[in-house]
């Protein structure tokens, strides 16, 4: 398939500016594959879809304040940097503005605790710095960075999105994103599932510049994800392994979690316990090995995790109830609705 036909029209008004007053009173769009229906439920409803030999993947990714706000040194310019990843202690992986003035062997600080040289530029036009610091890099982050929300959300940062741009099970940190469709659990409905007898199964994929750089190639098969950090825990792949051989179902919150589990899947189709950076694309047609559900948000046209969801659901059916969503105004993209494909 190519570019263009993950193309579709997305008036702003169908863009979330802000989450539901409260997590699981979402929406909640069921598809089912088998029976090409579309129903309109609310995400607490969920419930009723999960069965107690199911096991619920969820990505236990955190998401830390990537942008930084600083200056040049000797000109005192203002430069934002914007976090991506880590590279190995003390180096990263950012995205510099305004990039035409930052160049290698300058020097950057952010207040007076955070100092980096760029020490090189990356294919995809950002920098690599090296940080020199004392103490905790990220507690330092913690105190001088902002959270960044999206860019379609046209609003500034308040204090709530702190709280509400992080799922209820965010522990690792490591994301400048959220994996979104996580956004819409609470820790009482988490308890009423484990209570039902669903496992839970923690992975990390730390979100970053592979899942939302867009797609610049109508050829989908040249077109390269930048990779991102992930774990899998021995505990973790034997709850997945135990419920595939009893024959309940995998049940994957996000995207994120679908591309890692698919990054390890064994040559006998089970998956096996790992960590390290993944740079997997799944767009159709795709064979999904490990994936029986997804729970998923409302994506943007063209972005990867469209065709990600396109490739699970079957992407006529996938932007047929992307047509019925606009027109039940269900709330798009990070802050907005959930879809739960069986």
């Amino acid at each position: 398939m190519k570019l263009s036909d993950f193309s579709y029209s997305l008036p702003q008004k169908f863009i979330a500016q802000y989450p539901a007053d409260k997590r699981d009173r979402a929406k909640l769009m069921v598809l089912d594959r088998a029976k090409q229906t579309i129903e309109t439920r609310q995400f607490t409803d969920i419930l009723d879809y999960l069965q107690p030999e199911d096991c619920l993947v969820i990505n236990e990714t955190k998401v830390f304040p990537a942008r930084l706000l600083g200056t040049k040194d000797k000109t005192e310019a203002k430069v934002e940097i914007f976090l991506l990843r880590r590279l190995e202690e003390g180096l990263w992986e950012v995205l510099v503005k305004p990039a035409r003035k930052v160049r290698v062997g300058n020097r950057l600080s952010v207040g007076r605790e955070l100092v980096c040289d760029v020490i090189d530029n990356t294919v995809s036009g950002g920098r690599v710095v090296r940080f020199n610091y004392n103490g905790d890099f990220f507690d330092a982050v913690e105190r001088l960075g902002q959270s960044p929300l999206p860019p379609y959300v046209k609003r500034n940062p308040e204090p709530s999105d702190k709280e509400r741009y992080q799922t209820v099970y965010a522990r690792v940190r490591g994301a400048v994103a959220a994996p979104t469709a996580g956004l819409h659990f609470t820790k009482d409905l988490l308890r009423k599932i484990e209570h039902k007898g669903v496992k839970l199964a923690p992975i990390v994929l730390h979100l970053g510049l592979g899942s939302f750089r867009a797609v610049n190639v109508e050829d989908l098969n040249r077109h390269k994800m930048d990779s991102e950090y992930y774990e899998i825990s021995e505990e973790s792949v034997r709850k997945i392994n135990e419920t595939m051989k009893k024959g309940g179902n995998i049940v994957v919150v996000g995207t994120s979690g679908v591309r890692a589990l698919e990054t390890e899947v064994t040559s006998e189709g089970w998956v096996k316990s790992n960590r390290g950076w993944t740079d997997k694309f799944i767009f159709p047609p795709y064979d999904f090995k490990i994936v029986d559900r997804l729970v998923t948000n409302f994506h943007l046209p063209g972005s990867t995790m469209l065709m990600l969801a396109s490739a699970f659901a079957g992407r006529d059916f996938l932007f047929k109830a992307y047509r019925k969503a606009m027109k039940d105004k269900f709330r798009f993209l990070s802050y907005g609705d959930a879809m739960l494909i069986l």
